[in-house]
């Protein structure tokens, strides 16, 4: 396999004995947005002399003839990435006597099964073995934190596309093909197939009821504290991941089946390994789990490509052979869950001058047939339930519906949007009441330093009104406010709305332990260094950022360091890449490591001068220092006890906010998006190429998901789908944004001097706190129907969920040829 070299371009470091500067991340500015905008978001990088920090070495911006650093030449490593020559897990090359897998899936969403016949799988071309429940040598129950899942279902499946068993071939096609031709008898049983009818059903997931209180709010609604109280219901629709990757992995055994080894795509190794071991009866340490990049996760791949990599694994340790599963995109959309859609029922109350005084809020998520982590994306939307918002008197309540579709996961934001989406809407609702505009009241509201969230934690270091007020400047969003209700007043049928949002993402894994940690730092007597550590690279380029920690540390170029892969034999016990952590903590890890290894070679440093670190490296040897450390981290002052709802679940606050103007046509539903300006707080930015990337990335997938991505399901609300079948399996029939979708004018920026003492080099973590920022273009969209229906007389409240399809659009702008058919409430269904 190809290393990950390719992906680590070189960048300018300091030249204090280790040589000139080196290449550069990106060429221009261009490549990150409007020059002013990455220009005014990274100048604090450079020091008052013009020099490049050393500590971070280096500056992605079109100054560099005033700083002497020549043009990039084209990297090779990087012309791979981009040709689609580098290597993910599925161009492995399999070895002669390898074997493909493909899954028998149920075909009931709840149902007994009765009968299995595979007499005729076993004749079919290149048959090679199939396998069922009463096959796994070890046990066939998984669960990343509750085992409540069967690998194969043995007796009764509960969701569509439930694994049943395993058919293995000579080839993927005809491994598939014999899947098709296993027969299957079942005796149907009721199935719960949505929110609404889990709870009329009390359908829940075992102990999965959390609690979270601030002040009195029964007192503060009865005792008339309020001038207004509204009352209310948001439904949030989920989002397939659709990584360009689809989940794959690759097993074999070793020394004649003693030991098991596996290369995954998969955001977390660990478990893999866990699962495998379990499986298969295996000790963890007779399994390895190695992975060289991911093509996209998104959260999709943290726990249920595990499951999957059990389900390999069982073939290929009875039958000591390599077995390859590599899912189609329509059966890993089908099998492998989404984001979680939600229900929230709220109660607020509020002053007339827009101040919030109570919120009493109910939110439910749909979890699926297994727990999962349903339970850990509830609390993180409970923790977010307020945004960014002052509420004296805070009652919230969670629970998470056990249903007949597949298990819900993971997925970027993982809960807070839901949970902020809900929080907005009745802010929004708010402003309607009062006829105030939506920006005022979110003003008035603001947390501010001091502030005490509903769980206990004190805000600190709060940038919100900085950037809020940066924002509102640089966008001019007094005047694009203004030309928007000039151009409705103008036009009927074409109206553009605008929206300011902003948001407050809490870094740390809501579990404690897992805040943790380690790396892998060799040092070598040609003076380079190879890097391990437990993080996983999934293009959000944690690799090239960790590399830039090692090489600063070391005052070394960025192209002596080297980051092989992923490996639990090399990195035991690593947290998943997830809760946008991972450069915090791993970056921590590197540092620690290569500080260790610094301080013993001080005496010899300290003693001779030496002209390049390769010459000290040697010396170090000769003199027989060890060059070799293992780095640990682990994030201090967080956690969190969910009896007494206090504590501390997170180390910092990312926080931002986002511009959007559209324009829809009130006929089609059809929309464009005019523009978005988004400003984040990112500390003194580790890369902030890579930042405004992840920051572009992440604002159109969340465009995607409040306005273009709708899953449906064979449901009450969908009748003419089969129950519990996914009908939205593919790009066919589920819209992702594409090119068309990104925002005729998108600038980003980043807050300067904003330095976060709580992470490494005063950075911040970006990965997923700008996703919210898109529900700006969902609130912009509901902005320009309040002035369709303004011209067709309607003021008051109306429902409009996520996603605003051009369906929903369409249909909210009630004018002559809706009214036949709707009413002005009119609140179409949606699968949650």
């Amino acid at each position: 396999m190809k290393s990950f070299e390719e992906e680590i371009t070189t960048s300018p470091t300091s030249s204090h004995g280790s040589g000139a500067a080196e290449e550069r991340i990106v060429e221009s500015a261009s490549d990150c947005g409007e020059s002013g905008e990455v220009e005014e978001g990274i100048v604090e990088l450079v020091s008052d002399s013009g020099e490049l920090r050393p500590d971070l070495g280096y500056l992605l911006e079109a100054s560099d003839d005033e700083l002497g650093i020549p043009p990039l030449a084209a990297s090779p490593a990087r012309k791979e990435l981009v040709t689609g020559e580098a290597e993910y897990t599925d161009d492995v090359p399999m070895p002669p006597n390898g074997l493909h897998a493909a899954l028998i899936l149920s075909k009931k969403p709840h149902a007994c099964i009765l009968a299995i016949d595979d007499s005729v799988a076993k004749s079919s071309p290149g048959f090679a073995g199939i396998f069922f429940a009463k096959h796994v040598p070890g046990i066939n129950m998984v669960g990343p934190v509750v085992v409540d899942e069967e690998l194969f279902a043995s007796v009764v499946v509960t969701c569509v596309g439930q694994v049943i068993g395993v058919v293995v071939a000579d080839t993927h096609e005809n491994a598939k093909l014999a899947a098709r031709k296993v027969q299957i008898q079942y005796k149907e049983l009721p199935a719960v197939l949505s929110i609404e009818e889990a709870i009329a059903a009390n359908s829940f997931h075992p102990e999965t009821e959390r609690f979270l209180r601030k002040g009195d709010v029964d007192h503060c609604f009865s005792s008339k504290q309020c001038d207004k109280v509204i009352e209310g219901e948001v439904q949030v629709g989920g989002q397939e991941h659709f990584y360009l990757e689809p989940n794959s992995t690759l097993v074999w055994t070793v020394d004649g089946g003693n030991e098991v080894h596996m290369i995954s795509s998969t955001q977390a190794p660990k478990k893999h390994q866990q699962y495998v071991a379990r499986v298969l009866g295996l000790p963890m340490s007779k399994v390895v789990c190695k992975i060289k990049r991911v093509g996209g996760g998104f959260g999709g791949k943290e726990t249920r490509s595990a499951f999957l990599a059990a389900v390999a694994a069982t073939p290929s340790y009875l039958l000591n052979r390599p077995v390859k599963l590599t899912l189609d995109r329509d059966i890993d959309m089908m099998i492998t869950g989404q984001r979680h859609s939600f229900l929230g029922k709220y109660k607020v109350g509020f002053m007339k001058d827009g101040k919030i005084r109570a919120l009493d809020l109910e939110i439910f998520n749909n979890g699926g047939n297994s727990l999962d982590l349903s339970l850990a994306v509830l609390e993180r939307a409970m923790f977010h339930s307020d945004n960014v918002y002052e509420i004296p008197n805070v009652r919230v309540k969670g629970k998470v519906c056990f249903t007949n579709l597949p298990s819900n996961t993971a997925f970027r934001g993982f809960g807070g949007p839901q949970g902020m989406l809900i929080a907005e809407n009745w802010i929004q609702r708010i402003s309607m009441e009062l006829k105030i505009s939506p920006e005022v009241i979110r003003e008035v509201n603001f947390q501010r330093d001091g502030s005490v969230l509903h769980y206990g934690q004190k805000i600190e270091n709060c940038t919100l009104e900085r950037l809020w007020n940066q924002l509102k400047t640089s966008s001019d969003f007094l005047t694009v406010q203004q030309a928007a209700k000039l151009f409705n007043t103008d036009n009927r049928w074409k109206k553009r709305g605008v929206a300011i949002i902003p948001t407050k993402f809490g870094i740390s894994f809501t579990a404690k332990f897992m805040n943790q940690a380690g790396a892998l730092v060799h040092v070598y007597t040609d003076g380079t260094v190879l890097v391990t550590h437990g993080g996983v690279e999934m293009g959000q380029g944690l690799h090239t950022k960790v590399a830039q920690v090692a090489a600063s540390s070391f005052d070394i170029p960025l192209s002596s360091v080297f980051i092989s892969e992923t490996s639990t034999d090399k990195v035991p016990n690593a947290s998943p890449t997830a809760a946008s952590a991972s450069s915090d903590i791993y970056g921590a890890a590197v540092l620690d490591a290569c500080e260790q290894i610094k301080a013993r070679m001080e005496p010899i440093s300290s003693k001779h001068n030496f002209v390049s670190f390769a010459e000290l490296v040697s010396a170090c040897y000769m003199e027989r220092i060890d060059l070799s450390a293992h780095g640990f981290y682990k994030t201090p002052d967080i956690g969190f006890d969910w009896g007494a709802g206090k504590g501390n679940p997170f180390r910092y606050f990312t926080y931002g906010a986002a511009l959007a103007e559209v324009e829809i046509d009130t006929l089609t539903g059809d929309f464009h998006t005019r523009q978005a300006d988004v400003i984040l707080d990112l500390g003194l930015p580790l890369n902030p190429a890579i930042d405004v990337g992840q920051i572009e990335g992440a604002f159109i997938q969340g465009l995607g998901w409040v306005a273009l991505e709708e899953l449906k399901w064979g449901d009450a609300a969908h009748k003419w789908l089969p129950a519990g079948c996914l009908y939205t399996c593919g790009p066919g029939s589920y819209k992702i944004p594409s090119m068309d979708d990104v925002p005729l004018k998108f600038s980003i920026s980043l807050l300067k001097d904003a330095p976060n003492p709580k992470a490494i080099h005063s950075s911040k973590a970006v990965g997923e706190p700008p996703f919210f920022l898109a529900s700006a273009v969902f609130f912009a969209i509901k902005d320009a129907i309040i002035a369709a229906r303004e011209d067709a007389g309607l003021s008051g409240w109306f429902p409009l969920d996520n996603p605003a399809t051009p369906e929903r659009i369409r249909m909210a702008c009630v004018d002559e040829f809706t009214k036949p058919f709707i009413n002005s409430d009119f609140h179409p269904k949606l699968s949650v």
